[in-house]
């Protein structure tokens, strides 16, 4: 998460417990950088269910879960998970 420096920081530096609220009304004006563009925390936060963090970690989690798809390589590109037997997969592409 070394991407995520300014955020590590935003988050260490909350006195908890704090809910989301909080948390977003706080730090939510924060940019995230991500591999494929940058989204705000608020965006991030507001994606999960209203909760009370009790730490830092806490919170870290919920934005973690929270990002979006910007966070992730290639959508539905995998070179290790094999399709399961009776599952329809993506169709393979060659590069």
């Amino acid at each position: 998460m070394t991407m995520w420096t300014d955020a590590e920081a935003a988050f260490d530096a909350q006195q908890y417990p704090m809910t989301t609220e909080e948390l977003i009304e706080a730090e939510g004006d924060l940019t995230l950088e991500l591999p494929n563009g940058t989204e705000k925390l608020a965006d991030a936060l507001s994606r999960s269910a209203p909760e009370t963090f009790e730490s830092a970690e806490d919170a870290r989690l919920t934005a973690l879960a929270g990002v979006s798809g910007k966070a992730i390589g290639r959508k539905g590109y995998s070179d290790r998970d094999p399709v399961c037997m009776g599952e329809d997969g993506p169709e393979e592409v060659s590069f």
